[in-house]
């Protein structure tokens, strides 16, 4: 069996048989002396060693493994150590078990723990996305990339345009918008709304507010209208930021999220249009507001008094499902999308990022009301995220990862590199990282002089099974000055070493032959 390493561990027995006899007593045969106690742990030393080489793929074998140990080691407590060729086969058997099950008890207790924080928290949503803010790893994901229904996600797009043109200075917080005949055009009587009528007033953020904390459509209409001309263009613009922010499954048909033909997204999707929003203070001040007034304005004589529909966040609406340390961000429900939530947590230092798509209202099992369960598989995705999970550094800028081969120099044949940046990742919280594996990747297998420090010569990425977590520049720690002899062959052999340079050479050669044969 490959996963076992047959041919590694009958390579170790046939090199030290010696070493493998006081592992008998593991099987009830002669008691270890001191000696062969302090031998045993030096095997089973070696044993873990072989262990770890095991790939991952061994825990789907356990079972299966386990089972053959024990048939080994039944076979092997019946024979006499004194005979050699019975020692050999127990002791590879106890090798066998040493390495499965050190593997098991020590390398892979870290792995069940990742499991464990990796196993499905089932979440009661067609697709579920939970992403460390910082480091940008993903936490939990389930049907990320699967194109859906937004909702009024779809807002966090509107407004993300709408504060990118303030910050462009096209529009201004304070700058007064009047809503037309046109912009109201595709409401529907049941959707969410601020109740502004046509010919009304309101500024930039009164409008933004109202979209944001109470999902009122008509403000992204509004404000689509002003930014671009007309909504047609404005949702065009979406389409083409999604493109530029790195959206894979979607397309926009509305600036609401009201469900029609060629309107979806995914979660991972929403996720990147979210996290470029948050980098606008003004959104997530927006967003985390449980309550606002908008004035009087031309056309009404009271205040509009607006509370968050999002839950999380506000019990006005809803009770018990506040969480603490939620923060924002987007609610939508329609009865193609769902339930639907976008949301952020804090805790301490960390930042979870979640985005839960077509949860479902289940009615209690008393009957006193309903469940929205994108509210309370949200708070169950961040308790899991934050309880199972926390930061830890995978690399650290001053660290001399190798060295690099170095041509043209006569100074030195080689050059260390060290990361660029220290980085973090988002581990489970008991997997260690010298479990993660660093692959190099050069940008030339040998680096040419000069060398300037700081010079990016290659990459490292640190990945855990099919998990990348970061992926950093690698930079020349040092100067390394050129020969300028080595340089020059170098420069002359790669000039005669282009097709259309051989051919001018021949162009010349061949006419001064020719007169020097005439």
């Amino acid at each position: 069996s490959d996963v076992y390493k047959r041919q590694e561990l009958e390579a170790l027995v046939q090199a030290d048989a010696e070493a493998f006899a006081p592992l008998a007593a593991a099987y009830g045969l002669p008691k270890d002396t001191p000696e062969q106690a302090a031998h045993k742990a030096a095997v089973l030393e070696t044993a873990l060693d072989t262990a770890c080489a095991v790939p991952l793929e061994i825990m789907g074998k356990c079972a299966e493994g386990i089972a053959l140990v024990e048939e080994y080691a039944a076979k092997g407590s019946a024979l006499a150590v004194s005979d050699a060729g019975c020692a050999a086969a127990l002791c590879k058997a106890a090798l066998q078990a040493a390495s499965l099950n050190v593997f098991i008890n020590t390398k892979l207790m870290t792995d069940k723990t990742h499991a464990a924080a990796l196993d499905d928290p089932e979440v009661q949503a067609k697709a579920a996305l939970l992403v460390d803010a910082k480091t940008g790893n993903i936490v939990y994901a389930k049907n990320e990339h699967q194109e859906m229904y937004p909702a009024s996600a779809t807002k966090i797009m509107t407004a993300l345009l709408v504060l990118e043109a303030i910050d462009r200075g096209q529009l201004r917080m304070d700058q007064e918008v009047t809503a037309s005949q046109t912009s109201m055009q595709g409401m529907v009587e049941d959707g969410s709304t601020a109740d502004i009528k046509v010919g009304e007033t309101l500024t930039v953020e009164q409008l933004l507010y109202c979209m944001l904390v109470i999902s009122a459509n008509e403000t992204c209409n509004i404000l689509g209208e002003t930014l671009c001309g007309s909504v047609d263009a404005f949702v065009a613009r979406m389409n083409q930021r999604a493109q530029e922010l790195g959206c894979k499954n979607t397309h926009f048909a509305n600036t609401t999220g009201l469900t029609q033909s060629g309107h979806y997204s995914s979660a991972w999707d929403i996720y990147l249009i979210t996290r470029e929003a948050m980098k606008h203070d003004v959104f997530m001040t927006i967003v985390n507001t449980k309550a606002y007034t908008v004035p009087a304005t031309n056309m009404t004589d009271k205040e509009r008094e607006l509370h968050s529909t999002n839950a999380l966040i506000s019990n006005w609406r809803l009770a018990g499902y506040l969480y603490s340390g939620a923060q924002g961000i987007k609610t939508g429900s329609t009865d193609a999308a769902g339930q639907c939530l976008v949301s952020s947590a804090v805790r301490g230092s960390r930042t979870l990022i979640s985005v839960v798509l077509g949860a479902e209202k289940v009615e209690k099992e008393n009957g006193s009301g309903y469940i929205v369960e994108s509210f309370t598989e949200t708070a169950r995705l961040f308790d899991w995220g934050f309880d199972n999970f926390a930061p830890q550094q995978v690399l650290d800028e001053n660290e001399l990862i190798q060295e690099v081969p170095v041509a043209l120099s006569k100074q030195v044949s080689t050059v260390a590199v060290h990361p660029a940046e220290s980085a973090d990742a988002m581990l489970p919280k008991d997997l260690n990282v010298s479990a993660l594996t660093r692959t190099v990747t050069l940008d030339n297998e040998t680096a040419l002089a000069p060398i300037a420090a700081g010079d990016r010569l290659g990459e490292i990425t640190v990945s855990y099974g099919d998990t990348t977590y970061v992926t950093v520049p690698l930079l020349a720690v040092a100067d390394v000055s050129a020969s300028r002899f080595l340089s020059l062959r170098h420069a002359i052999g790669e000039f005669f070493s282009q097709r259309s340079a051989r051919i001018a050479v021949l162009a010349l050669v061949v006419p001064v032959s020719y007169t020097h044969l005439r």
